[in-house]
């Protein structure tokens, strides 16, 4: 029996506290949910828990008196398992079950007692640990290799790097990597995805190289891995030389393959060179077109993913919620109402209209496309709504300028126990700011720091100091700029800069047109509202002193063009 990290045999138990073991009914062997007792009483329908948290009081209590001593070898002390179910069978069985710990036991029992646990044994507890991402019995089942000089077999190697990976310890994955006398193709891959999938991109390939450098031949799926890392990076040259070695080892009709080719190529930017791949994929799946149509969709090009979901409905190719969620996007992006109906009424007819992310979406796209009744009508109507759903329509009605709305709907989301996150404030700012809403404002910016624990953000500060300048307060502006935890970025000042031009403030517009300088030399939009603030004073060399400072900071004339476009957008934003 198993208690406080001791053992002791079973029948001393039974015979030290309950006379007769006959009158115990012994469920080892057949229980399969945890909170079932090992043991149960006969009449007395008390229960016994081998590990003991479970045990009813007047068992710990028996328990607790019992001299308990350590296992030592060849002591002869039975665990709580019997000699006749400490086998390779019954391990895989338990780790079937989720009985990991019972699992790892047995064969600890097999060790001691010199019964040789197979291979597919030890397989079957490291594939246990990687479901349940048991990292502490994944080592236990290592320090168990390394004793039985297991730890050499290629499979079970392989098998400890995977485990290590998918538990989340990339440095130990590497140690046993490193370690292993022989790898093959499965190991290297194991490896080079670890990387990958932490985001560490530049060492997935560099893996790659040596594995190649090795005479290891990579597989469709070492080279799905590693295009996946181009594509995060994004490293357009190394993807390009992949494509290359996809095409001598004869992967290029692979499916997969082929649709992560594509993906590679829309996120590195050349989707003509994704397009093409796209073209030479024999057997394209929901995959293929996903990856084409996002691709064109990421990219502004918003027409040509809507005509490829035509070609993908023609060929009979059923889309997913993926395809959905891409193609609401676009029309959000390029503000394509009717196509966005559209797509709602195929979304309804496959019956993705209650997916949390294709709803979502929906919101989203009424919300930019100006239909802020449709988006709010969608989100009544979804079964499941998170903070999400909730700021897809808060930002909505904040480009709507409906302050008084968004105030509204962020208590209502609260009240249905949704925590607004820094995205939902940025919103709630921005419409507080439109509607002239400062006491407000000044509430919600406090609030979310005191409240919800948020650390505000450049956004959150640059829609504080434009509520600020919006309602004309430019010295209360200015001075929380000052008192900003992190440096102000140019779009801040620029903020202030503007604000002083429209309310004719020149001392402010001077201190914010240093600040926009130090930081942006050749923004040509400063020198322009100085100018202009100058001018409107009255301070005619003033004028003359900001042009030469201009000219010897070397802001040429090819910049006014798209300083006057800024210059406009920014007086339009704050009038």
């Amino acid at each position: 029996m198993m208690h406080v990290g001791k053992v002791v045999r079973v029948e001393q138990l039974w015979h030290k506290f309950f006379s007769d073991p006959s009158q115990w009914l012994d469920n080892r062997s057949i229980k399969k949910n945890p909170r079932y007792p090992d043991f149960k009483h006969k009449s007395r329908h008390e229960g016994l828990w081998i590990e003991g948290w479970l045990n009813p009081p007047w068992v710990k209590a028996k328990v607790d008196t019992m001299a308990l001593g350590k296992i030592e070898p060849g002591a002869g002390l039975r665990s709580r398992v019997p000699d006749s179910l400490v086998n390779g069978e019954n391990v895989c069985k338990f780790c079937q079950e989720g009985r990991l710990k019972e699992a790892v036991h047995m064969v600890e029992l097999m060790v001691e007692q010199n019964i040789q646990a197979s291979i597919h044994t030890y397989a079957c507890l490291l594939k246990g640990c990687i479901r349940r991402k048991a990292l502490a019995e994944g080592k236990q089942v290592h320090a168990l290799l390394v004793q039985t000089g297991l730890h050499s077999n290629i499979l079970l190697g392989s098998t400890l790097v995977n485990m290590y990976a998918k538990c989340g310890s990339v440095l130990d994955a590497r140690q046993v990597f490193d370690s292993m006398p022989e790898r093959n193709v499965f190991s290297w891959t194991t490896i080079i995805s670890a990387y990958a999938n932490q985001g560490q991109g530049e060492e997935a390939l560099n893996l790659f190289q040596q594995m190649q450098k090795t005479g290891i031949p990579p597989n469709n799926v070492a080279f799905v891995v590693v295009l996946k890392a181009c594509a995060r990076i994004p490293a357009l040259e190394q993807g390009k030389q992949l494509h290359s070695d996809i095409i001598k080892s004869g992967f290029e009709s692979d499916v997969i393959v082929g649709s992560t080719l594509v993906d590679m190529y829309a996120k590195c930017g050349c989707i003509e060179d994704a397009r093409l791949v796209f073209n030479n994929i024999r057997q394209r799946d929901v995959v293929s077109w996903n990856a084409m149509i996002a691709g064109y969709a990421q990219h502004g090009l918003g027409k040509e993913a809507l005509d490829l979901y035509e070609q993908m409905k023609q060929e009979g190719v059923q889309p997913t919620y993926v395809t959905y969620v891409v193609l609401l996007k676009a029309c959000a992006s390029i503000t394509a109402l009717k196509q966005g109906m559209q797509l709602h009424l195929d979304i309804i007819k496959s019956g993705f209209q209650f997916d949390l992310t294709v709803g979502n979406t929906l919101v989203d796209m009424y919300a930019k496309c100006g239909r802020i009744k449709d988006a709010h009508q969608v989100l009544n109507n979804m079964h499941e709504r998170d903070v999400v759903s909730w700021n897809a329509i808060i930002a909505g009605y904040a480009q709507q300028g409906l302050g008084k709305e968004v105030v509204t709907l962020l208590e209502q989301m609260q009240r249905e126990d949704i925590k607004p996150n820094e995205v939902t404030y940025v919103s709630v700012l921005s419409a507080c700011s439109h509607s002239g809403l400062v006491d407000k404002g000044r509430h919600f910016f406090n609030s979310m720091c005191k409240d919800h624990g948020l650390i505000p953000t450049m956004d959150h500060y640059a829609c504080m100091v434009d509520l600020l300048c919006r309602a004309g307060c430019l010295a209360d502006a200015e001075d929380f700029i000052h008192k900003m935890p992190i440096q102000p970025n140019a779009v801040v000042w620029m903020t202030l800069l503007s604000a002083a031009r429209n309310h004719g403030h020149v001392e402010i517009g001077r201190h914010a047109f240093d600040c926009v300088v130090k930081l942006e030399p050749e923004n040509a939009a400063a020198y322009v509202l100085l100018s202009n603030i100058y001018a409107a004073a009255g301070r005619r060399n003033e004028v003359t002193i900001i042009r030469k400072e201009m000219h010897d900071a070397g802001v040429k004339k090819k910049h006014l063009g798209a300083a006057a476009s800024q210059l406009a957008t920014r007086c339009m934003s704050l009038s």
